[in-house]
């Protein structure tokens, strides 16, 4: 079979199409970065020039982050072409950091990745010698001040600016007095040598910042067993409720993922209604979840590392039952509706929540069950609703007799029959929302309510409004009844 001729990628660089990176072959074969385009192929015709594909080029290595989330939970990109590690308390994991290290590059490398590992006490440096090192050096502090200035990755002129003062690495800087450094070349300048040299502290920025609570076992020996894997996952269970527990709270969220030997992964996530930490439970709640995966777990060639994360939880005291022998308890309601919305999805239940506004027919809204609860406005023990629960959609016209106009009503006439008002509680005033309108205050702000809770002969209870104010906003309002007291 024919070998493939060598690949390059292009870009618009100066108004010419350029070599941006190249494989093996074409470096072997002369050609070099910058070099245009129809220069390379009047070298090589046969040459493969690929379009450049930066937010593809982004892809890969969020893809490959991921993946390096086996190695250490503090993964941090930094463009185009590096990964950088904070392998702190994961080492031991692995023998020591050249076990994880020499691990971590064979696991590219697999991949079809060309990759060079660095090792160092601060971001900066590991990502300087993994880019610009080109010999090994016992000590990594003798190797970083071997490095060129170009690892400073300063502004141009400020580069241009310490070439001419003679400076040509990282060595003829770490031994000068830093004021004066400051002084002709800039504090960032100084800055960036001394995050480099390991004498400021310097951290890198996690994509995702790893749960404060989280579990997992690796395995010298991939698993090949779904059953395996439930049972790992209940010990694992046991570890993060147990941490819950002193904690003081309870979990909304429970997230695993699986790691297959051959660089895939798995997640499966749970949530449930009300904070929960028994293991039990949320162990049901998973074998419910993989028992309806449209896409069965595949352990292909085995799962040598299971991670358990809880990435919501809220306080969660404990709490007394009843003292009837079967007590009917609200949290029978939740784990339902949890394992429900496992099966069915958590999107097909939803309960009424409050929402943020003083418009009766809004105050509400229907959201998923599992989504955190909000607390209600309830009146004080021993007080009277102050609105009805049941709302009419929409309000319903009534004929109204008042002793004043803008007063309260004394009686009106709803659905054909009279209802004389004995007793009466009100204004409750409501203003528009003109901010919703779209030509907001100034051109019509809408009608002000007036409501009013109204009892008449029969003891029967309701909830009306006048809609607009008399003589300012409307010449003769209109009457309303909006709902009904139980």
């Amino acid at each position: 079979m024919a070998e493939e001729p060598p690949l390059v990628f292009v870009t618009l660089q100066r108004g010419a199409c350029r070599l941006l990176a190249l494989d093996a072959d074409a470096l072997r074969l002369g050609l070099e970065p910058g070099m245009m385009l129809a220069d390379a192929r009047a070298r090589l015709p046969a040459l493969r020039a690929v379009p450049h594909d930066p937010d593809g080029e982004m892809r890969l290595l969020e893809h490959l982050a991921d993946l390096c989330d086996r190695f250490t939970p503090m993964v941090a990109i930094d463009p185009p072409d590096a990964l950088v590690l904070d392998v702190a308390g994961c080492a031991h994991l692995f023998g020591d950091e050249a076990s994880l290290a020499r691990e971590a590059g064979d696991f590219m490398r697999a991949r079809g990745l060309r990759v060079r590992v660095a090792r160092a006490a601060t971001p900066e440096a590991a990502l300087a010698l993994a880019r610009l090192g080109e010999r090994r050096y016992e000590d990594e502090a003798e190797a970083v001040r071997h490095l060129p200035l170009l690892a400073l990755r300063l502004d141009p002129d400020v580069a241009l600016a310490l070439r001419r003062a003679g400076f040509t690495n990282i060595g003829d800087l770490a031994g000068l007095p830093r004021a004066p450094l400051a002084a002709r070349f800039g504090a960032a300048m100084v800055d960036a040598l001394d995050r480099l040299l390991g004498h400021t502290d310097s951290r890198i920025t996690p994509r995702r910042l790893p749960p404060t609570i989280h579990a997992e076992r690796r395995f010298p020996e991939p698993i090949a067993r779904v059953e395996t894997v439930m049972a790992i996952l209940a010990d694992l269970l046991a570890e993060v409720c147990e941490m819950l527990r002193n904690r003081h709270q309870g979990g909304r969220a429970f997230a695993v993922r699986l790691y297959r030997s051959d660089g895939a992964m798995r997640d499966l996530v749970v949530e449930t209604g009300q904070p929960v930490r028994d293991p039990v439970v949320v162990l049901r709640l998973f074998d419910e979840r993989v028992a309806t995966l449209a896409d069965p777990l595949d352990p292909g060639f085995g799962f040598d590392l299971v991670r358990l994360a809880v990435p919501h939880a809220e306080a969660h005291d404990a709490e007394q039952g009843g003292l009837e022998s079967d007590p009917v308890k609200a949290s029978d309601l939740s784990a339902l509706l949890d394992r429900l919305g496992v099966r069915a999805g958590p999107g097909r239940f939803r309960r009424l929540a409050p929402r943020e506004t003083h418009v009766p027919e809004r105050a509400t809204r229907l959201a998923p069950a599992s989504s955190p609860p909000r607390p209600w406005a309830r009146p004080q023990p021993g007080e009277p609703p102050l609105r009805p629960i049941s709302l009419l959609d929409p309000p319903e016209r009534i004929d109204v007799i008042a002793q004043v106009p803008e007063g309260p009503p004394r009686q009106f006439r709803w659905r054909g029959a009279v209802h004389h008002i004995v007793r009466q509680e009100g204004p409750e005033r409501i203003a528009p929302e003109w901010w919703r309108r779209p030509d907001g205050h100034a051109a019509d702000p809408g009608l002000t309510r007036d409501y009013y809770r109204v009892e008449d002969t029969a003891g029967r209870r309701f909830w009306v409004f006048c809609h607009g104010l008399y003589g300012r906003e409307a010449v003769s309002p209109l009457w309303y009844l909006h709902g009904l007291f139980a």
